[in-house]
């Protein structure tokens, strides 16, 4: 599902955002949490809202040839959005929660070179800490153990070190109540050890839609900042 600003003219480029909808959703989630309508008319972005196939986890599966994600989203998905659209490739930001919030971060740090910024809301930054380790990560990734360093290396605290010295910034949140507020609390720590410009927001809040609809806003006003620190 892809959302035109109001002012959209083809002689125009615009800042585009990837919204990741978070585990067992599609496209339609975020639609139904947030006015992404109003959200584009008054930011000037496209917001496009791909479809994770409710389990998908955006990378590439290690078991399933027919599960991968990745390679989908960054060959054929943006190069058609870029073509049938008119984006500003220096303007690419991608944002999720959830499982969505692991694949923005995961995504924007494979590919830093496509994306302007990332953000994360209740992102599931380390694997081991997820409700599903041993079901659906468990199905691309094999088995869950102590043992299977894939949980590691596929999780976002164990990668970011690769943006440090980047210049990149980005944005990630998590509810106090959470149950995932502790691994988002680690990973604020290691940007902090790392030197790397996260904005790190820990607020009331839990793993709900109701909570996602809120930090939207925070995250489109922290995008926005990026374009508008660029202009001055």
């Amino acid at each position: 599902m892809i959302y035109k600003p109001r002012s959209f003219s083809a002689g125009k480029t615009y800042p585009a955002l990837y919204l990741l909808h978070g585990h067992s959703a599609d496209f339609r989630a975020w639609p139904r949490l947030a006015d992404l309508q109003s959200i584009a008319n008054k930011y000037e972005f496209l917001i496009v809202c791909p479809d994770g196939l409710k389990k998908t986890w955006y990378f590439d599966s290690l078991r399933q040839d027919s599960s991968q994600y990745e390679s989908f989203f960054i060959k054929e998905l943006m190069p058609q959005i870029n073509q049938a659209y008119s984006v500003d490739k220096s303007k690419v930001f991608i944002s999720g929660a959830s499982m969505g919030g692991y694949g923005a971060l995961w995504l924007f740090i494979r590919y830093p070179q496509l994306f302007r910024s990332a953000g994360s809301t209740s992102g599931v930054v380390n694997l081991r800490h997820s409700g599903f380790k041993k079901t659906t990560i468990a199905a691309h990734l094999g088995d869950y153990s102590e043992d299977n360093t894939a949980f590691d290396d596929y999780s976002i605290v164990n990668n970011i070190q690769k943006l440090a010295g980047r210049g990149k910034v980005f944005i990630f949140d998590c509810g106090t109540d959470d149950y995932l507020y502790k691994s988002n609390k680690s990973l604020r720590d290691k940007c902090d050890s790392l030197k790397i410009s996260a904005t790190y927001i820990a607020q009331p809040g839990a793993h709900t839609g109701r909570y996602w609809s809120g930090t939207l806003l925070q995250h489109m006003q922290f995008f926005a900042n990026q374009i508008k620190h660029t202009v001055e």
